[in-house]
């Protein structure tokens, strides 16, 4: 039985359809959607995959760049009660499959800019019962595109009729709505299950301290695979403001986007917001309208867009794990900080022994409250050590101030993370692969800062034999042979070679010591 006090996504849509009927809610290329088009659509498309067998709990994995359906597409899933399971395009084939391995998908959609990854796998994945292409050949600016044989998305809209007939499913708010596929920590990717009202709490959270409402434009740059792409295009949807999509980035395309469309809010990882920068001053435009940056960026990208535009950088803390950012402030309002606790969120540091640490001290940053993922997907026994005493257990240090402002200190050892251009990439599953390597006794991967992508990848190479790096192992043959084999955002950008890396009383590599050797 449906329960009066429960509220969705699906049921934001509906109220949206009423209130902002007329404005406009979705635009990409030179299509448009009112919220009522949407909220008709969204309809639609949920009859004709109820049409085709999908229920509720299904995962529908989507291998796409971004575009208007994949939003349909998730309204579409919170109608049935669906699970959406968004994949990074980036990866490769093989790492796609691990994806696919722990989703066990009824249905898989992709488009033509994912094609050569999947190669034939809608012929002969019996796993996978459905297969069908978002976008591709067709009329205007699509044809003549290989689609891979697919059957096409748009085929499955139902008439007005048979979407009116559909009646929502029984969803609750504690029902999965997502799927956020993070770092390979253990081979296959994690899925962060994040649930309606999880959504919904961080949408209202950030709607509160930004002060995002319908009058907001934002520019959806960043892959809607990602949280900080998908949390802020539906936090700007619930307040009734209006998302431009780009398939993906183009800093000059972008700059035109926000001028035509009066964009008010982007998401930024670097490069994002030091080359719209650059195509901002080449284009002879101020970004007039623009004035909410927020992400993670160089302290100098900051400085400057504060300079150049009327625009204030809101940065803080926060995962897929957390729905977003569990912490938030304009940058100028404590530098250095990542903000302060939200509304909804509880956040405490403690030491290895779960205990307390004081104001000052560093400790794990430990996180309670209703924008707390519901644990990973199909893996009870992580979630168990996760989320043991009640709270969410971050893996990443930090420390507060007297003001209760937290700083971001680093991540803990054994969850040690690197993130080039806001990817998440495990320094363990990078080692993996360089051991492969013929010549290759050792290897110690770690992040290093760098002024174009945040970060970079660092990888220390003890060659076999005490020949550092053998007779034929180089530098690139290394990056090669890592890009080879898995997503080529996860290279390293650097590889050093040494005959014996440092290790402790246990034998294993000391990797403070790597990192305090080669970290510069």
């Amino acid at each position: 039985m449906m329960n009066a006090s429960g509220f969705t996504l699906y049921d934001m849509l509906l109220r949206n359809a009423l209130v902002h009927a007329g404005r406009t809610a979705l635009v990409h290329e030179e299509d448009s959607l009112t919220f009522a088009g949407l909220l008709a659509r969204v309809d639609a498309l949920a009859a004709g995959l109820a049409g085709i067998g999908i229920s509720q709990g299904d995962r529908i994995c989507i291998l796409a760049q971004n575009h208007m359906a994949y939003l349909e597409l998730y309204g579409a899933c919170a109608k049935l009660g669906a699970m959406a399971y968004p994949i990074n395009w980036r990866l490769t084939g093989e790492e796609i499959g691990r994806v696919l391995e722990r989703a066990k998908p009824a249905m898989m959609l992709v488009d033509e800019f994912s094609l050569e990854q999947i190669g034939d796998w809608p012929a002969t994945r019996k796993d996978i019962k459905l297969w069908y292409r978002i976008g591709g050949k067709g009329a205007g600016k699509d044809a003549g595109k290989d689609t891979g044989g697919l059957a096409p998305l748009d085929g499955l809209y139902a008439s007005q009729a048979e979407a009116e007939a559909l009646e929502a499913a029984d969803v609750d708010p504690g029902d999965a709505f997502c799927v956020i596929s993070t770092a390979a920590v253990d081979v296959i990717p994690r899925g962060a299950v994040l649930t309606h009202a999880n959504i919904l709490s961080s949408n209202v959270q950030t709607m509160a301290l930004m002060g995002v409402n319908e009058a907001d434009c934002n520019l959806v740059a960043l892959p809607l695979y990602h949280i900080a792409a998908l949390g802020m295009c539906l936090a700007v949807m619930h307040a009734g403001g209006c998302n431009v999509i780009m398939t993906r980035f183009d800093p000059e395309r972008a700059v035109a986007l926000i001028d035509r469309h009066k964009v008010t809010h982007i998401s930024d990882f670097p490069p994002v917001l030091a080359t719209l920068l650059d195509a901002a001053e080449k284009a002879g435009s101020a970004l007039e309208s623009l004035r909410m940056v927020s992400g993670l960026d160089a302290p100098d990208t900051i400085a400057r867009l504060h300079r150049a535009t009327g625009a204030k950088f809101w940065t803080g803390f926060g995962q897929s794990e957390t729905t977003g950012f569990v912490t938030l402030q304009p940058v100028e309002e404590r530098p250095g900080a990542a903000g302060r606790p939200a509304p909804l969120c509880r956040i405490r540091l403690v030491d290895d022994f779960e205990r307390e640490v004081p104001v000052g001290t560093p400790g794990e940053i430990l996180v309670k409250g209703p924008v707390v993922f519901a644990g990973y997907y199909d893996q009870p026994e992580v979630n168990a050590h996760n989320f043991r005493g009640g709270w969410h257990h971050t893996g990443d240090v930090g420390r507060f101030d007297e003001d209760g402002y937290l700083h971001y200190v680093k991540r803990k050892p054994e969850k040690e993370l690197i993130k080039p251009g806001g990817e998440n990439v495990y320094p363990a599953e990078v080692e993996a692969v360089i051991m492969e390597m013929e010549g290759v006794a050792a290897v110690s991967v770690f992040g290093v800062p760098d002024a174009k992508w945040g970060e970079a990848i660092r990888a220390v190479v003890e060659g076999s034999g005490g020949t550092p790096g053998g007779a034929s192992l180089t530098g690139q043959a290394v990056m090669d042979h890592v890009g080879s084999r898995i997503a080529s955002y996860k290279k390293p950008k650097t590889v050093v070679f040494t005959e014996s890396l440092p290790t402790g009383e246990d034998g294993a590599i000391d990797r403070e010591a790597v990192k305090a050797r080669w970290g510069e």
